[in-house]
């Protein structure tokens, strides 16, 4: 039973010792599990970061590498330098006198990712996931006009579904930005509505620029944006553009100047459900089981979207 004092994510993780905060769909995805991780951590847990990397981590010298898909990234990694999120939140942490070693995990398919998932489990004896989800396309079950960027999340969610651990969370932050890659958000929240009648709906809340949490993001999504300046995070500049309370067509970066974007509070809500609710959903999970490489999951979703005939997109009527 929960209570409307707590959120219900943090009610199912107060058993929890030790939490893998990890990044679902590649890129920056991890900075959108930042206030997640800071705030279990506040709360006594050990907090683990790691993320699917858009990185060519197979460059990086053989010392990071804990196995053979899974790389400890800190600080001083050696790396590309114009773009490798990992160890531009790594510094960030450090500067702030946080643990600073970022996992992650290169593009590969379910079979590798989940391998590559228990051996980190194993070695920091993990209790939870939280998989976090820059957007809501994670929250596609595939018959929708459009899935976003599905194959990443859709990889991560696999993976982790697999696994034997007590907690499995999956963790949205940012609704509404993924309308840019043909997301119906009437969609996503018709899947929620499901999942709540499910019982796997673990509602939402937000992210607050007063709160110690919202206020280190902001910093960590500024800190990254100057060190990335040729490909910032269009995703995490929006949701950072909604806790500071801006709204509307916000600029932060050329990469937008084509678009009009519409930053608003509702991109600063996490929604969180469980990991088995949502993949029970999904209509094309199982076939990915097997995969070995990203594209297989690119092959096997376009095959699968030839099946259906997909739910038309609509307006939410607000």
């Amino acid at each position: 039973m929960f209570s409307l004092q707590e959120p219900a994510l943090f009610t199912r993780l107060r058993k929890a010792k030790r939490v893998l905060v990890a990044g679902a769909g590649g890129g920056f995805d991890v900075y959108a599990g930042l206030p997640l991780a800071l705030a279990l951590s506040d709360a006594g847990r050990t907090v683990h970061l790691a993320n699917l990397s858009f990185t060519a981590l197979y460059g990086l010298d053989a010392d990071v590498w804990l196995d053979q898909d899974v790389a400890a990234i800190g600080p001083e990694t050696a790396g590309p330098e114009r773009y490798f999120p990992e160890r531009t939140l790594a510094r960030w942490l450090a500067a702030h006198h946080l643990p600073a070693t970022v996992y992650a995990f290169p593009k590969v398919g379910v079979r590798p990712l989940r391998a590559a998932y228990r051996t980190l489990i194993e070695r920091l004896d993990i209790d939870a996931v939280v998989l976090v989800d820059g957007g809501t396309d994670i929250l596609m079950r595939g018959d929708e006009s459009g899935l976003g960027t599905p194959e990443e999340d859709m990889a991560s969610l696999a993976a982790v579904r697999g696994l034997d651990v007590p907690e499995r969370i999956v963790a949205c932050l940012g609704f509404g930005v993924d309308a840019y890659h043909g997301i119906s958000h009437a969609h996503v929240l018709e899947n929620l509505a499901a999942l709540e009648r499910d019982g796997s709906y673990l509602g939402a809340f937000s992210v607050s620029r007063a709160s110690r949490e919202g206020a280190l993001y902001l910093d960590a999504v500024a800190h990254a944006q100057a060190n990335t300046p040729d490909h910032p995070s269009i995703v995490n500049g929006s949701i950072a553009a909604a806790v500071r309370g801006d709204f509307g067509d916000v600029r932060f970066t050329v990469r937008t100047r084509n678009s009009e974007l519409f930053v608003n509070p509702l991109m600063a809500l996490y929604f969180a459900v469980t990991v088995d609710g949502l993949a029970r959903r999904s209509l094309y999970l199982d076939r990915i089981e097997r995969t070995v490489q990203m594209r297989q999951i690119s092959s096997i979703i376009e095959e699968f979207r030839e099946e259906v005939t997909p739910r038309p997109a609509r307006p939410i009527p607000h």
